[in-house]
């Protein structure tokens, strides 16, 4: 945190959460290594995050194609190259010695990439070390935080970035404190926000000396002069009298999915792997979900059809957030299933649209022991179903969920 007086207390363990990672195997992604450095002494929230993402980020590795290590020995960025790791990782500190300094900049300018959590990017004093703070990081000074940690409402403002595919137009994080510098990175060509707070968040905090009411506030960003990406989340809350974290950094899957992609992208230059595509076969009457005659404009309607091995029958589900995903089309993967005017009625049809983030465009899948799923809208709680009638050609709709072969399909 923001220099808030905190009892200095030596941290046992933090509470682990699932890793909610990428949609494929790790096998899809090129190896790399990520080299994290880390302090883990000072401020028992920091020390908790930490002590989470260690194990954390090494079963993100293990399930995304890269090996993770965590050192606290700074000096080792003095000679640290590009080839020896990938991505470095900041966890609760920057490096204070000038050849580690040194040694940084070196491996940035040299193509090394670079995450930076929370409290790596703090400083009241941004000219004691110029190039980092002003050039590299771009916010200049600390000018406030957000206390006590709360979760926020993010807007996600560049969603083409290599990171921000997975994400929805908004999506909530997990509970974090949160900081404001005094150079406003929207004034800087090299930087791209990929999110920040949204008004909706507002009032952010809970100590009212200590909230945020209105105004301006990047979350996540990188400078396209460097392979990098900062994020200002890595500070969970804490039960300071007895030593326990009351959050996790890694709740929120959404976050996650932000953290995942980040790193493959630093590590290497390209987009995160998706899921493969795959036919969706309803169980009552054996015919494919498919777009009529494999249209690509918005309100193509999703019909039945006989199966033929089209693309027009293909479809992958990419997660969103909360267990949801929305279901995108083979042959135009902007494209999603849609429930048309936003409908919670009965029979409402189901179309193509371009994804925006909309409740009616995420489903959430649900297999059965049988390998037969169910798909369901978020928006309404009802069942992607099959007409009465088995004709090729017939829409597809929502309805009220029976458990039905009609509702029933199976994916593969």
């Amino acid at each position: 945190m923001a220099r808030k007086l905190l009892a200095l207390l030596a941290m046992l363990a933090a509470t682990l959460v699932p890793v909610s990672l990428s949609a494929t195997s790790s096998a899809q992604a090129a190896p790399f290594k990520v080299l994290a450095f880390h302090n883990g002494t000072w401020d028992p929230a920091h020390i908790a995050f930490v002590n989470e993402a260690n194990p954390w980020l090494t079963r993100a590795g293990q399930e995304n194609g890269f090996t993770y290590e965590s050192t606290r020995d700074w000096n080792r960025l003095s000679t640290l190259t590009p080839a020896q790791a990938q991505v470095v990782i900041f966890l609760d500190d920057a490096p204070t010695g000038a050849a580690a300094r040194t040694g940084f900049q070196r491996y940035i300018e040299a193509g090394g990439g670079f995450f930076g959590f929370h409290v790596s990017a703090f400083t009241q004093n941004a000219n004691e070390w110029p190039w980092y703070h002003n050039t590299f990081l771009a916010k200049g000074n600390f000018v406030s935080n957000t206390w006590g940690p709360t979760t926020a409402v993010l807007k996600v403002e560049t969603r083409t970035h290599p990171s921000t595919l997975r994400l929805p137009e908004k999506f909530t994080s997990a509970v974090s404190e949160w900081y404001s510098w005094d150079r406003d990175l929207r004034q800087n060509p090299n930087v791209q926000i990929l999110a920040s707070v949204d008004p909706s968040s507002f009032p952010l905090g809970t100590d009212p000396d200590q909230t945020w009411r209105s105004g301006y506030y990047p979350i996540m960003w990188t400078n396209k002069s460097y392979k990098m990406i900062y994020a200002n989340f890595g500070h969970n809350a804490m039960d300071y009298a007895a030593n326990r974290p009351l959050s996790s950094t890694f709740a929120s899957a959404t976050q996650n999915n932000f953290l995942v992609d980040s790193l493959l992208w630093l590590g290497g230059g390209g987009t995160p792997p998706q899921g493969e595509w795959k036919t969706v076969v309803n169980r009552g009457n054996g015919k494919c979900v498919d777009a009529a005659a494999a249209g690509l404009n918005n309100g193509t309607v999703i019909q039945q059809y006989a199966c033929n091995g089209t693309t027009a029958q293909n479809f992958r589900a990419v997660a969103t957030t909360d267990g949801y995903s929305r279901v995108e089309y083979r042959n135009d993967s902007a494209k999603v299933l849609d429930v048309s005017n936003v409908s919670t009625a009965d029979n409402a049809g189901i179309h193509l649209w371009t994804y925006g983030g909309g409740t009616n465009q995420q489903w959430r899948v649900t297999t059965g022991a049988d390998g037969y799923s169910t798909i369901t809208a978020r928006h309404s709680n009802k069942c992607l179903s099959a007409p009465a009638s088995s004709a090729d050609g017939v829409q597809l709709v929502q309805a009220t969920c029976t458990g039905s072969a009609a509702q029933s399909f199976k994916i593969g």
